[in-house]
């Protein structure tokens, strides 16, 4: 897929009629957003994430919408073609009409689509945004946001009634209107199997390679993080220590299908 035009939801459905892989990755600021997009990645995730990794929280509870729009509008000021994807924080769609407000100002600061975590609870709200004109992008697997509810972060999907719903959850949310899915920590035959049943692009983080594109936070990427997830690569230490090349590696490896490999999929 090719960053010679503005990636949009049309062209990434395209794309995966095509079977053209494309590439994600957390960006939270214009400088790096620019950088990213020069490399050659289509889709920046404005994500809670930045809870974690800029404010130096332990989770991402506390990130607010407050802070989801002003990152998202710097990240908006560094590019031109590359699709802008904004998390909606911790209980910020706990209604429908309140996650109609929400992404709403998520929109008016850049984005072009909003993010939410849930399975069937979403489904109504998805419906609401998009008849509304505002794009979805569907997350399940593990749910950061319910981290206290589900006791840690680990695989999801691994029994065959955590498989089933998940595959049913998916398809409900895709036909209430969601026009992305990502998986995150789902075991690869499962990510796999929901790749091929959905019409939409599928984006697995720690679910193997068999998704139509992958997101990694950026801080992991270029192992600044501390702790390195398993799903994560230093793409920095391999590629001279330059961010522009650890980037555009990371881009290539994802279109080509060579990340993640087996000792990057956790079992």
């Amino acid at each position: 897929m090719s960053l010679s035009k503005k990636v949009t939801v049309r062209s990434l459905k395209l794309g995966k009629s095509k079977g053209e892989k494309f590439a994600m990755i957390t960006s939270y600021d214009a400088t790096f957003a620019r950088l990213s997009e020069e490399a050659g990645i289509e889709c920046l995730l404005v994500g809670d994430s930045l809870g974690n990794v800029v404010q130096g929280q332990d989770s991402t509870l506390p990130v607010t919408i407050e802070d989801m729009c002003y990152h998202t509008s710097c990240v908006a000021k560094g590019v031109n073609r590359a699709l802008i994807v904004a998390d909606m924080p911790f209980m910020s769609y706990s209604s429908p009409e309140l996650a109609f407000d929400n992404a709403a100002a998520l929109m008016q600061s850049g984005a072009h689509m909003v993010k939410m975590e849930g399975g069937a609870w979403v489904a109504g709200t998805i419906a609401l945004l998009t008849e509304r004109g505002i794009p979805v992008c569907a997350h399940m697997g593990l749910l950061p946001q319910s981290v206290n509810k589900i006791g840690g972060y680990r695989l999801h999907g691994k029994t065959k009634t955590e498989a089933k719903k998940m595959l049913a959850e998916t398809k409900l949310l895709e036909e209430a209107g969601a026009d992305l899915m990502l998986l995150e920590m789902v075991p690869a035959q499962l990510a796999g199997q929901i790749t091929q049943k959905l019409k939409v692009p599928v984006i697995g983080i720690g679910a193997g390679n068999q998704t139509d594109a992958q997101v990694l936070v950026c801080y992991d990427l270029l192992g600044v993080s501390g702790y390195i997830p398993r799903f994560a690569n230093n793409f920095l230490h391999s590629n001279n220590g330059s961010i522009q090349e650890a980037l555009a590696a990371y881009a290539t490896a994802v279109k080509n299908g060579s990340f993640p490999d087996e000792a990057h999929t956790p079992g």
